[in-house]
């Protein structure tokens, strides 16, 4: 008699030499030569009478009883007779089959009742020494060799790890999951315990004993996970991996990924086992690193073509990545990826993504031009790539007009006719010819141009997409500048309804808007409500708004109790350390900077030259490059009428920053009053500063006493009127 096991069918015709321990695992299902006595026997124990070939190794499911019958208890011990003595099976291997069979035909009560007559706490240590003798390597056998007695047999083995494993397939389908899962882990404790060094490459295990295995390890987490239990989820696909079981690399990679999803969503923070933790800066300190190591490993699995390519793994990759920041390892990941996967456009715009979110836009913005460049021109117009550089273009005022370019090139392919991509491009090119309305605009007339394509694209999009926050927002700041006052404080409004009265940005344009109108109080009750509503950095900023209303408001003594408070909650801020990320760091010391010079403003106008001083030397402590603490020396040192001196501070202003409007309205006023050939240059100043913010009326007021100078009292008049005007429409603080 010859074992299933290897694909040879029994041969019940041939008397065997000696009666083995079990035939259970043979293969039956090409059993067609069954000798009639074996059909007898099955007839007597009370079987219905069937063709040899209806039993199979799979189970006997076609052949014992009619569809839909269960065994009675009666049947079940006739069967268990028959079997045991047709096919030499034990009590255990009996009900396993006869089990097996009842789980094929959907009976999983029945299937249940005979699986649990199965002890396995009694067969566990003979199975394990049978698995360890098994696996390990044995010389050829010679002639008169006789096998290992006393061992249980592989095939035996096999039989009832598979029983085992079917009785937690069977209570899964009875949604008993914490009881599946202690079975399933049964079949784990067995094999880890007759093999504690896993499953050595060079060993032959048995085939069917090994899948079965297998199967548990896939099988085992997910019935924790079914049971709600995620903590001893993740500690069994650890359990899985930290050996190495002959796992095929498909089926390890899909461990490794659902153990790193499992890290990543489960929403619990579970610590590495001390036995699996490494010594050194390699040993992942939470759930997310150790989710990203798995990642990576299976990133370079597909890099190096072991495992085919899973667009899964990139996305879990791409998540795990931006919640810590990482997109310069993202983008590293992409380039490594094989060629074919992505294509050349889809490939540059991922990779752009990744620069960008990392800040480094222009890197970003060379990688969309690629896609719009002549290499792809055969191809359809990238839209989202496009959009992308739009985006991109609009951030930043120097390349405003390629913006305008890209965002057309969208509203004209128009190529799967999306109005959201419309719409998008609409604001974008309203944005980008906002920002080239300041950067670009050599004359009133290209400016005021610029200006109205501005806001007709803004409006146009808002037509496609009335709910579109930032789009309102934008509307609104667009407006403000062009001193379209009511316009703007209908959109400001507007935002802050559609932020549900949450967001910074739209509550402090709001209070300039007012403070724009002359609403003062109205701006400070805006100022005092947002307060409440805002974070800690954002409820600094804001305190310091409060202080420049007040200064409006011919309230110095309040003013300077608000920049008090201010500089407590700032100073508290930097003991306790209480901004955690870089930028918010850097934005306290701005912010404290800036609180440092309005101060010395104040006592500048106050004449307590001594306290302006300190001021100014403190602001120059954070930063002594920043153009603002130079301009404030230089105002304090022109209010004492030392102007060379003040000169001197604001050209240092202009060498830090060449455009600082300010400086180059307040240098040209020291020119002017040196008079002389010092004329013509405060006159290029400020021709030069109305270039950079043509609605600075201090600027529009000094030119205006230039030209009436030189008698040209038309165009002062212009000046004058100008300036007037700007300044009754003046915010406190610049539109931002």
């Amino acid at each position: 008699m010859l074992c299933a096991c290897s694909g040879e069918q029994f041969r019940f015709e041939d008397p065997p030499r000696s009666p083995p321990e079990s035939l259970a695992t043979r293969d039956f299902s090409a059993a067609s030569g069954h000798s009639s006595r074996t059909q007898r026997d099955f007839s007597a124990s009370g079987l219905s009478s069937r063709t040899p070939r209806d039993c199979s190794a799979g189970g006997f499911s076609s052949g014992i009883g009619d569809e839909g019958t269960k065994l009675e208890d009666n049947h079940v011990d006739e069967a268990e007779s028959t079997l045991k003595e047709a096919l030499s099976l034990n009590y255990e291997e009996a009900r396993a089959l006869l089990g097996r069979i009842e789980y094929q035909k959907g009976n999983f009560s029945a299937a249940l009742e005979l699986f649990q007559g199965i002890d396995i706490t009694k067969l566990s240590q003979r199975m394990m020494k049978a698995i360890s003798e098994r696996s390990r390597p044995r010389k050829p056998r010679q002639k008169g060799d006789n096998a290992v007695s006393g061992i249980m047999s592989m095939p035996s083995v096999s039989l009832l790890l598979e029983a085992m494993l079917l009785k937690a397939k069977t209570l899964e389908e009875l949604g008993r999951f914490k009881d599946a899962a202690r079975e399933c882990k049964i079949i784990l404790d067995i094999v880890e315990s007759a093999l504690p060094n896993g499953m050595s490459e060079g060993v032959d295990q048995d085939t069917k004993m090994q899948e079965m295995f297998h199967k548990a390890l896939e099988l085992l987490p997910k019935l924790w996970k079914q049971a709600g239990l995620l903590d001893e989820a993740i500690t069994a696909y650890r359990r899985a991996l930290v050996k190495s079981w002959n796992l095929k690399p498909c089926r390890l990679a899909g461990v490794q990924k659902d153990l790193a999803t499992a890290l990543l969503y489960g929403g619990i923070e579970t610590n590495l086992p001390s036995q699996l933790q490494l010594q050194g800066p390699t040993n992942p300190k939470s759930n997310l690193e150790e989710a990203i190591l798995l990642l990576f490993v299976l990133m370079r699995k597909i890099s190096d073509r072991d495992i085919d390519w899973d667009p899964e793994i990139m996305d879990h990759l791409s998540f795990a990545l931006s919640i810590c920041g990482g997109f310069e390892f993202l983008a590293d990941h992409v380039e490594q990826l094989p060629p074919g996967i992505y294509n050349r456009a889809d490939r540059w715009y991922t990779l752009a993504l990744c620069y960008s979110a990392a800040g480094q836009n222009e890197a970003a913005l060379n990688l969309v031009k690629k896609v719009a460049g002549r290499s792809e021109s055969k191809h359809e117009p990238h839209v989202p790539s496009l959009l992308l550089a739009a985006k991109l273009c609009s951030e930043d005022p120097m390349h405003a007009h390629e913006g305008t370019i890209f965002s057309k090139q969208v509203i004209d392919c128009d190529s799967d006719g999306s109005e959201h991509f419309i719409g998008q491009a609409h604001k974008l090119l309203g944005v980008c010819y906002g920002n080239a309305s300041r950067i670009f605009s050599a004359s009133s007339s290209l400016r005021e141009t610029y200006q109205r394509e501005s806001l007709n694209s803004l409006n146009h999009a808002h037509l496609i997409d009335k709910e579109d926050p930032e789009l309102m927002l934008r509307l609104c700041f667009e407006n403000a500048i062009q001193r379209n006052l009511d316009s703007a404080l209908d959109n400001a409004m507007i935002y802050s309804n559609m932020v549900a009265e949450s967001s910074k940005r739209g509550w402090k344009l709001l209070a300039l808007v007012l403070s724009a109108q002359q609403r003062f109080e109205d701006a400070a009750t805006v100022v005092d409500l947002a307060s409440e509503e805002v974070g800690e950095l954002d409820h600094l900023e804001l305190l310091r708004l409060k202080a420049v209303l007040q200064i409006a408001q011919e309230q110095p003594k309040q003013a300077m109790e608000t920049y008090g408070l201010l500089l407590a909650l700032l100073q508290t801020a930097n003991e306790l350390k209480t901004m955690d990320p870089k930028s918010q760091v850097v934005a306290v010391k701005q912010l404290e900077t800036q609180v440092w010079q309005d101060l010395a403003k104040i006592y500048t106008n106050l004449e307590a030259w001594q306290d302006a001083e300190i001021c100014i030397a403190k602001a120059k402590l954070i930063d002594v490059h920043n153009p603002e603490c130079w301009h404030a020396a230089g105002t304090l040192l022109k209010a004492q009428s030392l102007y060379k001196e003040a000169l001197v501070a604001f050209f240092v202003s202009l060498s830090i920053e060449p455009e600082h409007v300010s400086s180059l309205v307040s240098a040209a006023e020291i020119l002017m009053k040196l008079g002389g050939c010092a004329l013509p240059i405060a006159r290029s100043f400020l021709t030069n500063a109305l270039q950079l913010e043509p609605t600075n009326h201090d600027a529009w007021f000094n030119l205006g006493l230039i030209v009436k100078g030189e008698g040209l009292i038309s165009q002062a008049a212009d000046c004058f009127e100008a300036a007037y005007d700007l300044k009754s429409s003046a915010p406190i603080q610049p539109f931002q």
